[in-house]
């Protein structure tokens, strides 16, 4: 089973890369992409600083795997990849980068809007939204 999880941010660069690896993959015809980004959102008085995700790793990577098999039965990929963060993310940065190719856009487009909404629903992922204060609320999932 794969690890999902990457230490903070998900970096531009390892957008970039991940991408970049698909070049040789010629019987890909569309890439979807999904990167969440942490907003800075305004709680009563006081706005949201970072996120700090945390998770019961072997439980998660466990449903990110079965989200990805049973994407791949329901959908014509080529491949997919899922990366989480975990710790400490600030806003404007990204902690979701999800990646479906396929031979035509139009089954990637639906495998990631699939993909994002399991994520959400399903895999057991904490984020406590630090404030501009220091203090934090524990995120809702919407």
């Amino acid at each position: 089973m794969k690890n999902c999880f990457r230490e903070g941010p998900i970096a531009s660069s390892f957008i970039g890369d991940a991408i970049a690896k698909h070049q040789v993959k010629t019987n890909i015809g569309a890439h979807q992409i999904f990167l969440g980004q942490v907003r800075k959102d305004q709680i009563e008085e006081k706005f949201v600083a970072a996120i700090d995700y945390s998770a019961h790793e072997e439980m998660a990577n466990k449903s990110f795997h079965d989200i990805r098999e049973i994407t791949f039965e329901k959908f014509d990929l080529t491949c997919m990849h899922i990366y989480h963060s975990k710790g400490l993310v600030k806003t404007g940065e990204i902690c979701l980068f999800v990646f479906a190719s396929s031979k035509h856009r139009k089954e990637a487009q639906k495998a990631i809007e699939f993909l994002v909404e399991e994520i959400k629903v399903k895999v057991p992922i904490f984020g406590k939204e630090i404030l501009e204060d220091e203090s934090f609320v524990w995120k809702e999932n919407k």
